[in-house]
């Protein structure tokens, strides 16, 4: 291979594992993400299983930035044992998020029975700052801008809302662009019309097929790292050996 042929696919090497740093982060956002929405609605979910392919989509972004940074080393230096380091990461990172993009298709079919609890958190809600249920509710409510786990009118079959006199939701279901709504149904448009249920899942939902999606292109992006690493280790210059002298 040609001196200049090498430094092209050095080059090339170089801005590929620059496609693995920017893959590998917003990798590992996704996997926050999951793990923020988890950790926020914890109480509304059957088990902690969902959590998983976040978890996998965080250790798949370690590796890749990892990945990305000996792929950079690699493009200034030849250093067979580093290559073969590189290649084998690589298929780790790939098998990683695989599993991960599996794990989240399945639980995206399953979601519904994945918060199947959230009906009986609602029916508990006490109003209490004190109460992290309670509070969990709360804060679904005004970040999904939702109410009640259909529509406002599930308040009604609740005992906190009989213990309110059968007047009032929470404040939390009171749209933010109406100042004085205070959670009176006598005022039902200055409700959330949409209920919590519907609008967790859609988060859910698109975060678990942000990683779904993010399998293909990770190997996109590490097929054309394999082309190139390929030719790199096909064609290390050859070593000159010299006959030794007896002397």
């Amino acid at each position: 291979m040609s001196d200049q042929r090498r430094e092209a696919f050095r080059t090339a090497l170089q801005l590929v594992c620059q496609l693995l740093w920017v893959v590998g982060l917003v990798v590992g956002l996704s996997g926050v993400y999951l793990l923020m929405e988890y950790r926020q609605s914890s109480c509304f979910f059957s088990h902690i299983y969902i959590t998983m392919p976040a978890i996998l989509a965080l250790a798949s972004a370690a590796l890749l930035l990892a990945s990305g940074c000996l792929g950079s080393w690699l493009s200034i230096r030849d250093s067979t044992f580093l290559q073969g380091l590189f290649v084998y990461l690589l298929v780790v990172v790939f098998c990683l998020e695989s599993m991960a993009s599996a794990l989240a298709y399945f639980h995206s079919t399953k979601l519904y029975s994945e918060i199947a609890s959230l009906s009986g958190v609602f029916q508990n809600y006490t109003g209490s700052s004190q109460d992290s249920s309670s509070q969990a509710v709360d804060t679904t409510q005004k970040q999904l801008q939702c109410c009640g786990v259909h529509n406002y009118r599930d308040w009604l079959q609740t005992s906190w809302f009989n213990q309110t006199g059968g007047r009032y939701v929470p404040h939390s279901c009171c749209n933010s662009t109406f100042t004085s709504c205070k959670g009176t149904l006598d005022q039902p448009w200055q409700l959330y019309t949409q209920g919590c249920q519907v609008k967790l899942e859609m988060a859910l939902q698109f975060v678990l097929s942000f990683i779904i999606w993010s399998s293909p292109v990770v190997f996109l992006v590490e097929l054309g790292v394999f082309l190139t690493v390929a030719q790199l280790m096909r064609d290390q210059p050859l070593r000159e050996y010299h006959v030794l002298d007896k002397n």
